[in-house]
């Protein structure tokens, strides 16, 4: 239903299929790597942010288990077939951080740097071509980095994880 409504909203407005993404928050972070998995002729590129990986879950137990890192995705660690960035939380005791390590893994060997915005730490692998990117907030539970402070399921401190996945999905 979520492919073919990217594909019919993409049609309806001439929109370019280099340029149809797809994000989500933690069980919305899992979708958006299964459409990516399902679907690599519709999404371009995802955000995963405190998700589970592709394949990982396929029932409320596995998921739970997934989401504690104690399970491995089924699917062996395939790279996604879209390119992907991934945010995740150090501090994240729903979606353990593991699992945004077993979602790029694949991806090959990263650059990593560190930096701070708005006053959290964070460390950023940036895979070679493009393909993907790792952020690991220091701090931040499971929230969406640099999100409003009204909002629920947001953390106001950095990085601003909206604004940097347009910016990997534009570029």
């Amino acid at each position: 239903i979520l492919a073919g409504l990217a594909q019919s909203l993409a049609a309806e407005f001439a929109i370019d299929p280099g340029r149809v993404f797809v994000a989500g928050l933690s069980a919305g972070g899992a979708m958006a790597a299964l459409l990516a998995l399902r679907y690599p002729e519709v999404f371009a590129a995802i955000g995963v942010h405190s998700g589970v990986p592709a394949g990982a879950a396929f029932d409320v137990v596995s998921g739970l288990a997934a989401m504690r890192g104690e399970a491995a995705p089924r699917a062996g660690g395939a790279p996604p077939a879209a390119r992907t960035i991934v945010f995740q939380g150090s501090e994240d005791a729903v979606v353990r951080p593991v699992n945004a390590e077993r979602i790029v893994a694949g991806l090959g060997e990263g650059r990593e740097r560190q930096g701070k915005a708005s006053g959290r730490r964070y460390r950023r692998r940036v895979f070679e071509g493009g393909r993907g990117e790792l952020w690991l907030v220091e701090g931040l539970g499971h929230a969406w980095s640099g999100g409003r402070a009204p909002g629920s399921y947001t953390d106001p401190a950095g990085p601003d994880a909206s604004a940097e996945m347009v910016r990997f999905f534009l570029a």
